[in-house]
């Protein structure tokens, strides 16, 4: 992927605006998604960047020249174009926005009917051939029109969970300067929870850095307006708020993990013997909750075509991923920034205990390093040195290479995009252990490192 079009990548088009997308790329985009697709009424989204509007105005273009009737949804988050597109029956859906990246950038996340993602194994590459090769299929004037869809949208999320089933709680949200601002707007009215917004005005320029809660650095900002303030919990969310992060109510971050468990618990807590699919990342805190809950678990390999791929097989209601990515079969089976927010304020408000209690309890059970990063020059050899010094050990390779030993394993995966490797450590219920651990596998990589 991208040899031709460098802005193609393995998921979605992203890249700097506008030397690696500009207006001419996106309107060829817009022809060529019409000719690989046969859409007939696509919806399209922008987050906040300042590009937004101009490239939208492109991929219109570049639709209504291939016949295309096209339905403008203005400023959404990612999870509204999904909604659009799946809940009003249109041919597909594009939302454009670049997530977490530095303002300079922007991108397209591409959907077919019922939101199903066009990734590089479901016609990406094609599309891409099609923008650079330019051989254009279908001709026609396809009209325009916006929609409102907020209103919708808002109903929706309050069915998936009901006001009724919240108390009074306290929480910080904190948009970011994204778009998830203007959401929590329209929804907060509804909901008996006691809301401390901040930065929720919308902001392409990014004038508090980029939101992406996942770093340090951009959660400083939520974990310092929490303190002393006697909240219930946190939640922070990126850019297009496809991802929500969670903090106590100290202020403290809670790894991703853990959220998995906590809406897995959730989820079972409403609708018993359901099936929760999990990546192979880290698994047993996750494999506990549903089993104690007479859940079903199922596995799959990271990435969200196939987590959603997996869950339509196995009628999933929940699957989860460590890296804030959770994704629910009453949102089309895609993934949601504000469902995970509505659940966690539930699971709070029913169980009467406070989430840093339900979290200190998991990381109590099965601590875990989180996922670290290293940069090697030659990520195939540490994963065959890695692999042959843990022979002793259980091996899957799934995703990655996953060792599992009685008291503790781990998962090691290399990036699909740069010469990176992902490493995940976690013990049952011996922190020392898993520190240990983590330290020495760490270190094998020392020859490697760049």
């Amino acid at each position: 992927m991208g040899s031709l079009l460098p802005c193609f990548k393995a998921y979605d088009v992203r890249g700097k605006v506008p030397g690696e997308l500009n207006a001419d790329i996106a309107e060829a985009i817009g022809r060529a998604y019409a000719d690989q697709t046969g859409a007939h009424k696509v919806c399209i989204g922008y987050d906040i960047r300042l590009s937004g509007p101009e490239l939208c105005d492109a991929l219109t273009r570049g639709l209504n020249a291939a016949g295309v009737e096209v339905i403008r949804l203005g400023m959404v988050g990612t999870e509204m174009v999904y909604f659009a597109t799946a809940h009003y029956g249109f041919d597909g859906g594009m939302m454009i926005t670049a997530s977490h990246n530095p303002p300079e950038y922007n991108g397209i996340k591409m959907v077919r009917q019922e939101s199903r993602p066009i990734s590089s194994d479901t016609g990406l590459g094609d599309i891409e051939r099609r923008a650079f090769e330019r051989k254009w299929e279908r001709t026609g004037q396809g009209g325009t029109r916006d929609l409102d869809c907020y209103e919708d949208f808002i109903r929706h999320l309050l069915d998936v969970v009901k006001p009724g089933e919240l108390k009074p709680l306290k929480v910080l949200c904190d948009a970011g300067n994204g778009a998830a601002g203007r959401s929590l707007e329209k929804l907060l009215p509804h909901l008996p929870l006691r809301v401390t917004p901040r930065l929720f005005e919308p902001d392409g320029r990014f004038p508090n850095g980029v939101p992406n809660p996942i770093l340090e650095a951009s959660r400083a900002g939520t974990q310092k307006a929490m303190a002393g303030g006697d909240f219930d919990f946190g939640v922070a969310w990126d850019g297009d708020y496809d991802r929500c992060f969670f903090f106590d109510g100290h202020g403290a971050f809670i790894e991703g993990y853990y959220i998995v468990g906590l809406l897995a618990h959730a989820i079972l807590a409403a609708h018993p013997g359901a099936t929760i699919v999990y990546d192979p990342r880290l698994t047993w805190n996750t494999l506990e909750i549903v089993a104690r809950l007479g859940g079903r678990a199922v596995i799959c390999k990271s990435g969200h075509a196939f987590i959603k791929e997996k869950m339509r097989a196995e009628d999933a209601i929940y699957g989860g991923e460590m890296s804030a990515h959770h994704y629910f079969k009453a949102h089309w089976y895609c993934d949601s920034g504000m469902i995970p927010f509505l659940l966690v304020a539930r699971l709070v408000s029913q169980s009467g205990r406070a989430l840093g209690d339900l979290v200190r309890e998991m990381e109590r059970n099965y601590p875990c390093s989180g996922e670290v990063n290293s940069n090697v020059t030659d990520v195939p050899a540490v994963l065959a040195r890695i692999e042959a010094a843990h022979a002793d050990g259980k091996h899957d390779k799934l995703d990655g290479l996953s060792v599992e030993y009685p008291e503790w394993r781990f998962n090691l995966r290399g990036s699909n995009t740069e010469p990176v490797i992902r490493l995940n450590v976690e013990s049952r219920g011996d922190r020392p252990l898993m520190e240990r651990k983590t330290a020495e596998l760490l270190a094998s990589f020392a020859p490697s490192l760049e």
